[in-house]
């Protein structure tokens, strides 16, 4: 077992009509075992952007915590948010730095830039970026996210259907990883409002 998948996870972001959303599981685990049920992967860095983090749950809230103390230094000298293609950058170059003995996270990154253009992109340990103009996914269930995405995935979505669309194809990927699972978590951000909500899933 590769440490990547020590905790077990699942991740994805999909972009719509002037909208995005992000979602993740909910399960912590240590290999086959289950510690929490509840899990957060994915957190808000501002209202329009937010990241999710998969892989080692210990180098996540790290990762996480070094992350939100950069942006708050940019906000205090530049006296606004960070835009979506920056802060991609800002966790390529933390994850590059140490590339040596890397953090073993695998990033998503989903916010609205300027014009409410969606951005996504996901990255390796060491801040190789993906960008992707549809859906992005990681964790351990990513194999099965990607057909479950490339089956559903539709062009200019409304929220509403996004939101059906990601809860759907999340569902049914993690259901085919024994590592991911528990329900799932899903934010769906248009240019006014973020919309939280919890999914019930297979308890098993």
């Amino acid at each position: 077992m590769q440490i990547f998948e020590y905790n077990g996870s699942a991740l994805v972001a999909m972009v719509g009509k002037n909208c995005f959303a992000i979602a993740s599981d909910r399960r912590l685990g240590v290999q086959l075992q289950t510690i929490a049920t509840d899990f957060q992967r994915i957190s808000k860095i501002h209202d329009r952007l937010f990241l999710g983090l998969s892989g080692l749950a210990t180098d996540a809230q790290t990762l996480y915590q070094r992350l939100v103390f950069r942006h708050k230094l940019y906000q205090l000298r530049e006296e606004r948010d960070m835009k979506p293609e920056t802060f991609a950058n800002l966790v390529s170059a933390l994850l590059y730095e140490k590339r040596f003995g890397p953090y073993f996270c695998q990033p998503v990154i989903a916010g609205l830039g300027d014009e409410d253009k969606p951005f996504i992109c996901t990255m390796d340990s060491i801040g190789a970026k993906e960008l992707a103009k549809d859906f992005v996914v990681a964790g351990t269930a990513s194999e099965s996210l990607y057909g479950a995405c490339e089956s559903m995935f539709k062009e200019d979505m409304e929220p509403d259907e996004l939101f059906e669309t990601v809860s759907q194809a999340l569902l049914s990927s993690v259901d085919r990883d024994c590592l991911s699972g528990w329900g799932g978590h899903v934010y769906v951000v248009t240019p006014t409002e973020v919309k939280e909500r919890i999914l019930k899933g297979r308890m098993d």
